[in-house]
């Protein structure tokens, strides 16, 4: 049975399906539904041929030009990627997050959530993107195995053993390597190429943010409110309030 909940926004209503392969998100999604967590809330971020984002709580009635979001529950809820069944194409519902460098997992803001709109790539970007995908993979690869030896570097660091610290460089890239060779290399699908080349998403935030939903009717006010006036925060200069997430 598909979980199906409608956003009534002031632009128009969107009808969204959650996905059960992500059951965190799904759950805690309608958790907040269900106690009206959303109700009043704004669209406080919006980038035109990108995404709206919504769900943080402290934009309940904000005064004009007040900063927005940093708000939410006092916790996080763990990464779910279902990559590559599940991407940003337009009308992904994902979860927001805080930055890699505070937030190595992944994990998801308790409340924050945004709808991609995106654009379309030719097939030549989307190459260029694999590389990138495929270096960042090797980077995120390398860190991990950074992070894990910490004690060891530190050591090696007080000791100011150069040698040492070359020699267990070199080691940690050639495991990374071999890490990065087993995972294989980073390629979009079919399906992929297809939706990015035809109908629009955005690729490089795959495997990145936790994808847990999607619309199945209202795209076109999410087009309406991507296409808004923002000011130089990215929200709308007129507010777009979510009045209420319920269950259909």
């Amino acid at each position: 049975m598909a979980t199906r909940l409608k956003i009534k926004t002031t632009e128009g209503n969107i009808i969204i399906r959650l996905y059960d392969e992500t059951p965190k998100h799904r759950d805690n999604f309608l958790k907040l539904a269900k106690e009206g967590y959303f109700n009043g809330t704004l669209f406080h971020r919006v980038i035109k041929d990108f995404m709206i984002q919504g769900g943080d709580p402290d934009s309940k009635n904000a005064p004009k030009g007040k900063m927005l979001g940093t708000g939410g529950p006092d916790y996080t809820i763990p990464a779910e990627f279902v990559y590559p069944q599940y991407f940003h194409k337009r009308g992904a519902l994902s979860a927001a997050r805080t930055g890699d460098e505070v937030n190595p997992e992944k994990e998801s803001s308790g409340s924050q959530f945004y709808i991609v709109w995106g654009k379309t790539f030719k097939p030549a970007e989307l190459k260029q993107m694999e590389h990138q995908m495929a270096m960042q993979q090797e980077q995120q690869v390398f860190n991990q195995l950074t992070r894990e030896h910490h004690e060891e570097i530190m050591n090696l660091r007080r000791n100011r053993d150069r040698v040492g610290l070359q020699e267990l460089q070199d080691k940690l890239i050639e495991q990374t390597k071999i890490t990065c060779k087993q995972q294989g290399k980073p390629s979009f699908t079919e399906e992929q190429i297809e939706v990015y080349t035809n109908v629009g998403g955005t690729p490089f935030l795959d495997n990145q943010y936790t994808v847990f939903g999607e619309v199945e009717e209202g795209l076109d006010i999410v087009e309406r409110i991507q296409n808004c006036n923002t000011d130089r925060n990215d929200r709308p200069t007129e507010d777009v309030i979510i009045e209420t997430v319920a269950l259909l």
